[in-house]
């Protein structure tokens, strides 16, 4: 296991363990975690463990064309009964993302130094909200990190309000240019809405920078 110290390196990804760990330490200063995820590596951890660094192989992802709307879906978007933005209350839906309990699931990983960290990668531009708002009040969301344009690496979402986070997540990618939504680990949740897993070398060449 690769142990990294204050130099803002990683191990070549194929070195990770088969489940995907690669390494264990450093920081979470903006300048390690760009990098990271400019390499396909993300942190994860529970509190009270060392940060964990993972880049799993296949990576379960999200192509914007294979996005699966239902039926039942179709009916809610026209309903228009939310309200969908961008970058309008970025630390709320991470605090949000941080309380919610999920399955198997024991505590958050969203650590306090984790909402600090990604806040700062948000004021530098590269980590980005979605809010759901119902009555003026924040009903669901999501929160990730764009990566060279072409990527967006999400993190986590909740929901408060039936459909919210799908109403935000659909909303989200139709209006999105990204060529890819890097959901990082299966879900069924993500599974419905059409996400799939790619081999960690096609998801790397995802995530290269775009010719000007």
């Amino acid at each position: 296991m690769h142990f990294l110290t204050q130099k803002i390196d990683f191990p070549d990804v194929s070195e990770a363990s088969a489940e995907g760990l690669l390494a264990i330490g450093g920081d979470l200063s903006p300048q390690r975690l760009l990098y990271a995820y400019s390499k396909g590596i993300f942190p994860w951890f529970q509190d009270e463990e060392p940060i964990l660094w993972w880049s799993p192989d296949p990576r379960f992802v999200l192509l914007p064309q294979d996005l699966k709307i239902s039926k039942s879906m179709r009916q809610v978007l026209k309903k228009d009964s939310f309200e969908v933005t961008t970058n309008k209350a970025f630390k709320a839906v991470v605090e949000n993302c941080a309380l919610t309990k999920r399955q198997d699931q024991n505590g958050t990983w969203i650590t306090e130094d984790m909402i600090n960290a990604y806040y700062k990668l948000h004021q530098l531009g590269y980590a980005k909200s979605v809010e759901v708002w119902q009555n003026n009040h924040l009903v669901g969301g999501l929160y990730g990190i764009e990566v060279n344009k072409n990527v967006f690496c999400g993190e986590s979402m909740f929901t408060k309000v039936s459909n919210a986070s799908k109403v935000g997540f659909i909303t989200f990618i139709q209006n999105a240019n990204y060529k890819l939504i890097d959901c990082q680990l299966h879900t069924n949740h993500l599974e419905s809405l059409g996400a799939k897993h790619i081999s960690r070398n096609d998801f790397l060449e995802f995530i290269k920078p775009r010719d000007i």
